[in-house]
């Protein structure tokens, strides 16, 4: 692998606050079709579904869970009344398909409201 396609491991893990879990995302699938008309933000992305891996650092265990970001939105909106999600994702904050660690909550805000996730 060249320099130039390295990626830092710590950019892309967040952990919370006590580290006793580490968080990494990778994008399955994204909205081909939707299209973004601010350009306030530059080119972005619609964000559909995540992969999450999950390693607690107590017990050196690892999860893995596929979550449909815009589902759960969806259902937040319909029993919520509003969604603190925002989907969209610059490309600049995509590496080798990994979402990078300051984006991790905002994706999973509506998740972890509906006790889908508890982080």
């Amino acid at each position: 692998m060249s320099y130039d396609r390295f990626i830092d491991e710590r950019l892309l893990t967040s952990r919370d606050a006590l580290n006793r879990m580490q968080i990494k995302m990778k994008l399955t699938e994204i909205d081909e079709g939707a299209r973004d008309f601010s350009q306030r933000f530059g080119r972005r992305v619609l964000v559909k579904k995540v992969l999450m891996t999950i390693k607690y650092t107590e017990t050196e265990e690892v999860e893995e869970r596929e979550l449909d970001i815009e589902a759960i939105e969806k259902r937040m909106k319909k029993e919520r009344l509003f969604s603190s999600t925002n989907r969209w994702l610059s490309q600049s904050d995509i590496k080798n398909g990994y979402v990078v660690s300051s984006h991790h909550f905002g994706l999973l805000a509506d998740a972890i409201a509906l006790d889908i996730l508890k982080i």
